[in-house]
């Protein structure tokens, strides 16, 4: 059997993106049953885009930046945003990095490039909201709060909003080579 189905491909990556994305995997979320979004957001506007624009009915996760990131014992998102999406009935999860951590700190201070460090320069051939993609879909997993028995859909992007879509059936870290991407909905061609 043999299915046909679109890939939208984004001239250039970057926030422009956004609302398209957001729709897309709305759209495609619609068509195959699927409940369960999650959400790259750093700093909220991409989760607030999304929520606009979706109906109550979705399981939507957001995955924030951890802390530290940009800088030391700082979180981007804003109390007053993540306290707004989590009166909305959005779950918001700041965890360590999946394809980055104690890795890339190793690497920071020693040399090198680690494991996670492979995988998601890896899936950097494909966009940098790729690899974000499958990140947070283990960071969700890892957290539990998403049913490993059913495909999601990821949004992440390149910076700040949204340019890649996939659908992806879960998998928790320790068990990275189960997690299966099943579909590209949407990404950038420019790197």
């Amino acid at each position: 059997m043999v299915m046909k189905k679109k890939i939208f491909y984004f001239e250039k990556k970057g926030k422009e993106n956004t609302e398209t994305a957001l729709k897309l995997a709305l759209q495609r979320g619609e068509e195959l049953g699927i409940k369960t979004f999650v959400v790259a957001s750093t700093f909220g506007d991409v989760a607030e885009a999304f929520l606009k624009i979706t109906p109550k009915k979705y399981n939507i996760i957001v995955v924030t930046h951890q802390a530290g990131f940009k800088e030391i014992g700082k979180i981007e998102i804003t109390d007053e945003i993540k306290n707004k999406l989590i009166n909305e009935g959005i779950k918001i999860i700041t965890a360590t990095h999946a394809l980055s951590g104690v890795g890339a700190g190793v690497s920071m201070k020693f040399g090198g490039i680690s494991a996670p460090e492979i995988i998601a320069n890896t899936l950097r051939l494909f966009s940098q909201g790729m690899k974000v993609c499958v990140e947070i879909t283990l960071i969700a997993s890892d957290a539990g709060v998403i049913d490993m028995d059913n495909e999601i859909i990821a949004i992440g992007g390149t910076r700040r909003g949204a340019d890649t879509v996939v659908v992806i059936k879960p998998a928790h870290s320790i068990h990275f080579f189960d997690l299966d991407i099943k579909e590209i909905v949407a990404m950038p061609r420019d790197k």
